[in-house]
């Protein structure tokens, strides 16, 4: 029967993605998103050359909130946290939201060589989310251009705090303000380039800082005083043993490691970051429960060899340890019969491209955690180096993603 309930609906979306992108504003719209390829270079290398690193997006929010003002959206405002909005379609109790985060995974500090080649642009985040943040601005400039009447209104978010500790901040903000969280009924979130995924299943992960610390000493006066390094090292190996399912797929990393002055100190402290993923809260549960226990077990030993080796010191004991929750992102799961999922494959469809469902960590996950509709696409274009400071763009064949964003957004929203 469910299967029966989706083709309907997948015909029926069908049917309406083919109205739409038969009307005259459509056809003028996917024009100029050929035409308008310069002025979407333009703002994607600006803002790529505004440092935007966890938690100081101040400047690029500035920059978006500008521009959002320049192409004509309604309300345009930032936030407490320092998310911006822009409007289209005056006012209701339901709207659907067009998000791309602002913030990028590198440090304050580093050199943003952010330069063009052709139709390729290069440099730190340059992809990640410049090309997501850059297909947000040319949909909502082309809506704002045409008018099309809605009948739910949109709003257009640039919201920070998705990459690392950031710990999708700006996402969680905005679902705990009333406002938004009772008036939001479809969440699209652009994310990164390309045009051949769809993330309809959210990749939940907990982060946490291991830290021990020990009374320290010197190499050889002090010798078998306990050291946090060694907790660690046992701690390691013994969490890395841990059996974890194949399906649901879960995994953990050991990620950092810092710890030490020199090489003849014994260590006054040490850490780790440890990261845990999976699509189910159970299993992170499991190898957290893991990680914990493997710590206390490596504590009391390395305390037991310490005083082994002074009986006569036991002063040397005192090992303590503390595990610091650094981020927590909820799983989730898009239902199969979802209208956004129907909607989406019906644009593909449409389009002629070939995407696949597919489960990644984005600010998707928010909203799917709390049952809501939501999917997180591609800007259009290719990418890679994500993350990395060779990082890349390509905007040849952009428009077809941003004919997608476009005409989902508008069957979500609906057009009178």
């Amino acid at each position: 029967m469910a299967v029966v309930r989706r083709a309907s609906a997948n015909a029926t979306a069908q049917q309406q993605i083919a109205r739409l992108a038969e009307l005259p504003e459509i056809r003028r719209a996917i024009l100029q998103f050929r035409s308008q390829e310069s002025r979407l270079a333009q703002w994607q290398l600006e803002m790529a050359r505004i440092p935007a690193p966890p938690f100081g997006e101040n400047a690029r929010a500035e920059w978006l909130a500008q521009r959002f003002r320049e192409i004509g959206l309604e309300e345009v405002h930032t936030d407490e946290v320092g998310n911006v909005f822009g409007s289209l379609g005056g006012s209701g109790d339901q709207l659907v939201a067009l998000s791309a985060h602002l913030d990028t995974v590198f440090p304050a500090g580093t050199p943003l060589n952010i330069r063009q080649q052709g139709s390729r642009f290069y440099g730190p985040g340059v992809s990640d989310n410049g090309a997501g943040v850059t297909a947000l601005l040319a949909v909502a400039a082309e809506m704002q251009q045409f008018d099309l009447p809605l009948a739910l209104p949109v709003v257009f978010i640039g919201n920070v705090g998705e990459e690392g500790e950031g710990d999708l901040r700006g996402m969680r903000h905005i679902f705990s303000n009333p406002r938004w969280n009772n008036s939001i009924r479809y969440s699209l979130v652009l994310d990164g380039a390309g045009c051949d995924t769809i993330v309809a299943e959210a990749l939940g992960s907990r982060r946490f800082e291991v830290i021990v610390r020990g009374p320290g000493g010197h190499s050889w006066s002090d010798f078998g005083a306990p050291n946090p390094i060694l907790v660690l090292a046992r701690t390691i190996h013994a969490f890395s043993q841990t059996r974890v399912p194949a399906s649901p797929k879960t995994t953990f990393n050991i990620g950092v490691i810092r710890g030490g002055t020199s090489v003849n100190s014994i260590p006054e402290s040490a850490s780790m970051r440890v990261d845990i993923r999976s699509t189910s809260m159970t299993e992170m549960e499991h190898l957290e429960t893991s990680l914990r226990r493997e710590l206390e077990l490596a504590t009391a030993e390395e305390s037991r060899v310490s005083e082994q080796r002074n009986p006569s010191q036991r002063h040397f004991s005192g090992l303590s340890h503390e595990v610091v929750v650094i981020g927590s992102r909820p799983a989730g799961e898009l239902d199969a019969n979802a209208r956004m999922l129907s909607v989406i494959r019906a644009v593909d469809a449409h389009l002629g491209n070939a995407a696949q469902v597919q489960r990644a960590s984005t600010d998707a996950n928010i909203p799917l955690s709390l049952g809501r509709e939501a999917l997180a696409i591609g800007g259009g274009g290719t990418g890679g180096g994500a993350h990395t400071l060779q990082e890349w763009f390509d905007a040849s064949g952009r428009e077809l993603g941003l004919q997608r964003i476009l005409l989902t957004v508008l069957a979500l929203a609906g057009t009178a």
